[in-house]
């Protein structure tokens, strides 16, 4: 009778009872954690006013290759070498006196790409949004092309302003004569009583008359055009082909309300998403952009080897940055300039 008592036999007396007492009440006498739910805790989003992840290594690319290119130039004996003309912004063009064919502005990539950089840039991104078979399924409503043309406009706008006219002379031109730039006269023409070519406003005029362009700061419009060619071309294909490859939208926009949301609660939802059978997510016409970034990529590199001072290529890629976020960094925070201008893949 001992042994009923001891401490074993009371414990299994008491779950018992405590059995009997649950299957009489249909209810466990000790309540039990719900595994069901989950811990409600808030999503941690990216700031919309900064670059995603993939976007910051993508444009940390830009100043990775001036930096490699000057240093490059810096401890290349041929390029130390070879004389550089500080009013041409280039080295020696005799083809026996430069340091590399890239280094001569009669090179075949500089004429027919980069001198026609915007024709290619204009031509790759309508061949992906005219051939992308996503981008074919979702045309039929007109607001994911018409609010990518407004970008393309905007980016024209930027590289029509900064390089060839801005209500007058381009910015570039402006930003010469306000840092002291003139067009200064050569000897011949002084002599022959011709008037005075300080009074032009631009290099193109001032070279055509015949004049130097010397004096200012000249922002490389190589580095701004290469710049916002290829980070218009990764933005507006990279986040379709992100999209439609299953990869994580990790942008963060500001709501009317303002409330901070991933980019994809914008997204057309209304239409096929998946890739038609024996499609690809970028289609011929998005392989057709990449290799004009590539090209980009590759004229940026060989003009900061062999082209302008190390400060003119900064203040073009401060340039080209700025423009870029203007069109694909303030919609994300502004949302009634979103709602016109949109995001890239929604």
């Amino acid at each position: 009778m001992d042994n009923l008592d001891s401490p074993p036999a009371a414990n299994l007396r008491s779950k018992t009872r405590r059995a009997m007492a649950e299957e009489r009440s249909g209810q466990p006498s000790t309540p039990t954690p719900n595994l069901s739910s989950k811990s409600r805790t808030p999503t941690k989003r990216s700031s919309p006013f900064l670059p995603t992840t993939i976007e910051s290594l993508v444009l940390a690319a830009f100043p990775a290759i001036l930096l490699f290119g000057t240093i490059f130039s810096v401890l290349s004996p041929q390029v130390r070498r070879a004389e550089y003309d500080p009013v041409a912004q280039a080295h020696s063009q005799d083809p026996t006196l430069s340091p590399s064919y890239f280094a001569r502005k009669s090179n075949i990539l500089n004429t027919l790409f980069v001198k026609k950089g915007w024709f290619w840039t204009t031509t790759a991104f309508a061949a992906f949004a005219l051939s992308h078979p996503l981008l074919k399924q979702r045309r039929a409503g007109g607001a994911i092309e018409g609010r990518a043309a407004t970008r393309w406009g905007l980016a024209t706008a930027a590289w029509f302003l900064v390089t060839r006219w801005c209500f007058g002379p381009a910015i570039i031109d402006r930003s010469f004569r306000w840092t002291g730039g003139k067009c200064e006269l050569v000897e011949s023409t002084v002599a022959e009583g011709q008037a005075d070519l300080g009074e032009f406003v631009s290099a193109v005029a001032c070279k055509a008359a015949g004049g130097a362009w010397k004096g200012g700061h000249d922002i490389s419009g190589h580095v701004f055009l290469l710049v916002l060619a290829s980070g218009f071309l990764l933005q507006e294909v990279g986040w379709v082909w992100a999209r439609y490859s299953g990869k994580t939208d990790d942008r963060t926009i500001v709501m009317a309300d303002g409330a901070l949301k991933s980019a994809k609660v914008e997204a057309d939802t209304t239409t096929e998403t998946t890739l038609p059978a024996g499609s690809d997510a970028l289609g011929w016409g998005g392989k057709f952009a990449l290799g004009v970034v590539g090209l980009s990529w590759w004229m940026l590199l060989m003009t900061a080897i062999y082209f302008h001072t190390w400060f003119e290529k900064v203040t073009g890629l401060l340039t080209a940055l700025m423009s870029l976020y203007a069109i694909y960094g303030v919609p994300r925070f502004v949302p009634a300039i979103r709602d016109v201008v949109g995001v890239p893949g929604n």
